[in-house]
């Protein structure tokens, strides 16, 4: 399989999305915000989309347009989480962890590199992560284990490429995502249930060899009846790179701007995208003793969190206050 040679930038961009939302100031499991989880770009099995008669979905669907010739190849990866269910033992007592808690393993799959010609007809490609179970020690003095369950996953994803419209070298790139995972008894079933056996926070990155994506925010005159006929589900699809490179597009279930930016002065994932940097690291420090052990006492990705803030130093603090630009 080839690799997508996609810019550090635009995966700390893909890596914000992927992490939006996977847990939210005050970072304590024991918060009601994080009690109730809530997840970006989910792609459930297809029975629990029939038992919730549509409230949820097992397709997301991207379509964008693509300047292209013959020489035109694409390369595709779709990345997402892949959740597990951590629990503590009956036997477990006086412990700070949470008695559940889901956890992410971060899954992308990356598609062979293909010809822009060979997709007038679908190309699809199936994919499969298996189930696993996990135990483990709490501590070297206590009997106490932490299990954690992982559901296998099925899933496809469907490329095709046809003219927009009466111009050879404009063709609307469609990628379908389809979860395939078994659920039997959906209609019994929890969302929690369902979401371990779901695609979430899923989104796709496309980069094009000879050839260059159209924006659809802001596509020139000339192409916008094409632009008005793309049909996304779930995402939807903006360039990514240094401003006026249209070789790669990210198709998010985050609104995005063509060309989002990561702030040069943030230290690091915070998991909320629509907060300022400064107010929450100044928020986590403002948390006590306990609230920190808790907040520590998450996960993995909650732990190194609160490292880094804590190991901030007054000059990178400093500048999270703002940043003097020269006006031109």
């Amino acid at each position: 399989m080839s690799q997508v040679k996609s810019s550090s930038l635009v995966e700390r961009i893909a890596d914000a999305v992927l992490y939006e939302g996977y847990i939210l100031y005050p970072y304590r499991p024991s918060s009601v915000k994080n009690q109730q989880r809530w997840n970006f770009g989910v792609v459930c099995p297809t029975a629990y989309e029939l038992a919730q008669q549509g409230s949820e979905s097992s397709t997301m669907q991207t379509e964008c347009l693509i300047e292209a010739d013959s020489s035109t190849t694409i390369d595709v990866k779709v990345r997402f989480l892949h959740l597990l269910l951590r629990e503590l033992g009956e036997n477990v007592a006086d412990c700070q962890l949470p008695r559940t808690w889901q956890e992410a393993l971060p899954r992308e799959v990356i598609l062979p590199q293909v010809k822009i010609g060979e997709l007038e007809s679908p190309h699809s490609v199936k994919f499969h992560f298996p189930a696993s179970k996990t135990t483990e020690s709490l501590d070297a003095t206590s009997s106490g284990v932490i299990s954690r369950t992982q559901h296998e996953i099925d899933g496809e994803i469907e490329i095709t490429a046809n003219r927009a419209i009466d111009n050879e070298q404009l063709l609307k790139l469609s990628v379908v995502i389809r979860n395939l995972t078994a659920f039997p008894d959906a209609n019994d079933r929890s969302r929690d249930d369902a979401l371990l056996r779901s695609f979430v926070s899923t989104h796709t990155i496309l980069e094009a060899q000879r050839g260059s994506f159209v924006s659809l925010l802001d596509p020139p005159a000339h192409y916008k009846a094409a632009a008005s006929e793309c049909t996304t589900v779930g995402t939807y699809p903006v360039l990514v790179g240094d401003e006026g490179d249209r070789s790669c597009v990210l198709s998010s279930p985050i609104i995005l701007y063509d060309y989002p930016q990561i702030a040069s002065q943030s230290a690091g994932n915070l998991f909320d995208g629509t907060e300022i940097d400064e107010i929450l690291t100044l928020r986590i420090m403002s948390l006590t003793d306990d609230e920190k052990r808790e907040l520590r006492s998450a996960d993995e990705l909650a732990r190194q969190l609160l490292d880094r803030t804590e190991s901030m130093s007054p000059e990178q603090l400093m500048n999270l206050h703002g940043v003097m630009k020269k006006c031109e």
